[in-house]
Order: structure tokens, then C-alpha cells, then sequence
């Protein structure tokens, strides 16, 4: 996979993938709020039903190589993914 930048909405989806194969649940029955802390760096807020978990960065990051496998059919490991902050995107993931 080349350079490229994967939007907030696509993290939030694979999120929503991961998680709801992790948790055996629809992915439309998970919902996900990005976050980001200065002092605490970024993570998600994740609801399923009444339960809510919070992914680190590092969960984050494993949710999104595994939209990568599943959806784009891509080797997950053969690049390195960052999380950012953008001004106008939001929470993006850049591909390197």
C-alpha cells in the first residue's frame, strides 16, 4: 500500500469492524467516538449495547489494519500507520 491518508470516517468504520467481529455483534451496532488529549494522545470511545470500552492508540491502530486486510485486501503489517490530528480532517491515520 502506498503513502496515503485513511479519513476519520474510515478509522471510525474500521473500529466498527474490529469491533464488532471482536464482540460477534453487527458492525452498525457499534458506535465510536474518536478522541484526542494532549497529555493522553488519542483514543476511542466504543459502545456496543450498554457496554463502553476504550481502545488506546495501539487498538486503535490494530483496528484499522485489520479494515485494511479485510476490506482494501492489503497486507496489514507491510506499512507503518501513524495517527494525526488534523485542523480541517479531524483524527486521520497517514500510510507510510
Amino acid at each position: 500500500m502506498a503513502d496515503a491518508i485513511i479519513s476519520e470516517q474510515d478509522i471510525i468504520n474500521a473500529i466498527c469492524m474490529e469491533q464488532a467481529h471482536t464482540h460477534t455483534v453487527q458492525p452498525e451496532d457499534v458506535e465510536v467516538e474518536l478522541l484526542y488529549d494532549d497529555e493522553a494522545g488519542f483514543s476511542a470511545e466504543v459502545h456496543i449495547g450498554r457496554q463502553i470500552h476504550v481502545l488506546t492508540s495501539f487498538q486503535m491502530i490494530q483496528s484499522i489494519r485489520f479494515w485494511i486486510e479485510h476490506v482494501l485486501h492489503e497486507d496489514p503489517y507491510a506499512t507503518g500507520l501513524n495517527l494525526l490530528l488534523d485542523r480541517e480532517e479531524g483524527i486521520i491515520a497517514a500510510v507510510h
